[in-house]
């Protein structure tokens, strides 16, 4: 499988600096919004060299092996890496989308009770569009609708 070696920990905390507000500054200034668009783009990035290596191994890999065990074992290897491939594509539109509420200048506020998200929950999924306490509410919510 490619890239099998993950490292520790979640692959956005990994390749930035968290960013430190100046006195006074602005809730997503212009400075504030460059370090989440250069977050969002080395994620997508990441996402899309994961595909070309995925690819790349299906390739080099794919064998009609005379075992059917064998075979079936492959089968489900490809198959898994697929699923994770296609959650990492949704996860690229994600990305896609937020880069466009950067642009909009939309990007940062809650969408259920428009308060700040908060850099540091940005940091660590800049993909959120719920603050921590609409983000909770709903997954009490939602608890409580699956019971």
């Amino acid at each position: 499988m490619p890239n099998k070696a993950k490292p520790q920990g979640d692959q956005l905390t990994r390749g930035f600096v968290p960013y430190k507000e100046t006195k006074n500054e602005e809730y997503m200034s212009e400075k504030m919004r460059a370090h989440f668009v250069d977050i969002l783009n080395n994620w997508k990035l990441e996402l899309l060299n994961e595909v070309d290596r995925t690819v790349n191994y299906m390739k080099d890999e794919a064998a009609n092996f005379p075992d059917p065990a064998d075979r079936a074992s492959q089968e489900e290897e490809f198959s898994l890496e697929l699923r994770t491939r296609d959650r990492e594509r949704k996860l690229i539109k994600k990305i896609d989308s937020t880069l466009q509420l950067i642009a909009d200048d939309e990007y940062g506020w809650c969408d259920a009770c428009g308060v700040e998200i908060g850099v540091r929950r940005l940091e660590a999924r800049p993909t959120a569009t719920l603050c921590i306490d609409c983000k909770t509410l709903a997954e009490i919510k939602e608890k409580q609708m699956g019971s």
